[in-house]
């Protein structure tokens, strides 16, 4: 019999507690598991430590296997990440922030997982991309998540400009990120390559206290003084009218 391949949300930035974004029963089931596949072992570390303060380890954390799954994992290694399961343990698949596989490396394990007959099994939890939604006021019913946008300027502006149209003739929010050390530079674009009536969410450390979410026009955004939100996790939102 196969184990269980967990999906273990994670917080959305520094916190000294979990209480107020992971449930309880999932700060439980994550005690529990003595093997985890992570984007990082470090900060999977720092996490269980915080798991460990409400929930005891089942074992020590240095006898907890973490093993790293990120951009530079070989295709061919992800074989060996899931043999554990195949032999019948279960594991926990945690990303860096918020739910695995969304925007995250893991999506090839689970995929995997799916082909090799492992129970994969989604476990509530933050999710930066939804909240984003939810609190913009923007086109819930219809959206899309376009990850990273290209960094040359021109390409990036003409990207803009295609999903501006597309956010148009569909009525579909467009959901971006960006690397939080150029997230001035990125709104700036947005509000340059929009037109002026085309509306922009920007959703700053959601889920934390220092949390932001403002919606304005591109003309707006023009015109206002940018959010605090320099080398800060955030979540760029624009739908075209």
């Amino acid at each position: 019999m196969t184990g269980t391949l967990y999906l273990i949300p994670n917080t959305l930035g520094a916190t000294e507690s979990l209480d107020h974004v992971i449930p309880t029963h999932v700060q439980a089931l994550t005690a529990r598991l003595d093997y985890f596949v992570a984007e990082n072992a470090k900060t999977a570390r720092a996490f269980l430590k915080l798991v460990d303060a409400g929930h005891p380890l089942a074992k020590p954390l240095q006898q907890i296997e973490i093993a790293e799954l990120n951009v530079n994992t070989k295709a061919e290694a992800l074989a060996g990440l899931l043999q554990p399961m195949l032999a019948g343990r279960d594991a926990g698949l945690l990303s860096e922030a918020g739910v695995p596989a969304v925007a995250d490396p893991g999506a090839d394990l689970v995929r995997l997982a799916h082909q090799r007959g492992v129970t994969v099994k989604p476990l509530v939890g933050p999710s930066s991309i939804l909240l984003a939604v939810m609190a913009s006021g923007l086109n819930g019913q219809s959206f899309a998540f376009n990850g990273y946008l290209p960094t040359d300027a021109g390409q990036r502006a003409q990207r803009i400009k295609e999903l501006e149209a597309r956010s148009r003739k569909e009525r579909q929010t467009q959901l971006f990120i960006e690397t939080p050390y150029r997230n001035a530079q990125f709104l700036q674009a947005l509000a340059d390559s929009c037109a002026p009536s085309t509306l922009i969410c920007v959703a700053t450390d959601l889920s934390l206290p220092t949390e932001s979410v403002r919606t304005l026009s591109a003309a707006k955004w023009k015109a206002t003084t940018p959010p605090d939100f320099h080398k800060k996790p955030t979540v760029f939102l624009l739908l075209a009218s």
